[in-house]
């Protein structure tokens, strides 16, 4: 695994596909929190169980204002197919090809798997790592995490 973006470090932008003829920029979700889930693959059984934990507490990220946004390596196709199979209400990002290159760039890339690490990263509304974790790759991290992470960026005195 390449060096893991450290937290206040400013997040790479990238424009990935969300669906098979539209992309969707981070900069685009600038000026609110965005929490990125980088996950190995769609229709892996702990992908599948931490999505949709993800999906049925939606509420509670919107609630801190946050986009919560899915990105793998599975391409645009596969991630129509799974999130409709799944009921999935956020948009899942196809880091397709150059395969892997935003993984990279966020520290998670596997190069002997070919997929991204089970990683979640809080950014900022100025698009900068407010937190971050990586789990093992066969061990689904649950939302505790993350809604703690977002709990305390909402309460900051700083904004």
């Amino acid at each position: 695994m390449a060096q893991l973006i450290p937290e206040g470090a400013t997040a790479p932008d990238f424009a990935l596909n969300r669906t098979p003829d539209q992309k969707l920029a981070l900069r685009e979700l600038r000026g609110q929190p965005v929490v990125l889930c980088f996950y190995p693959a769609d229709w892996s059984p702990v992908c599948g169980d931490q999505l949709t934990i993800y999906d049925e507490i939606l509420d509670r990220f919107t609630k801190h204002r946050a986009q919560l946004v899915g990105i793998s390596v599975d391409g645009a196709w596969c991630h129509a197919a799974y999130a409709k199979h799944n009921k999935l209400r956020f948009p899942l990002l196809a880091d397709f090809e150059p395969k892997g290159a935003v993984a990279r760039a966020y520290g998670v890339y596997r190069e002997g798997d070919g997929v991204a690490e089970r990683a979640l990263f809080l950014l900022d509304d100025g698009g900068r790592v407010f937190w971050r974790h990586v789990s093992p790759i066969a061990v689904n991290p649950g939302a505790d995490g993350i809604l703690d992470a977002l709990e305390r960026y909402s309460k900051r005195g700083d904004r």
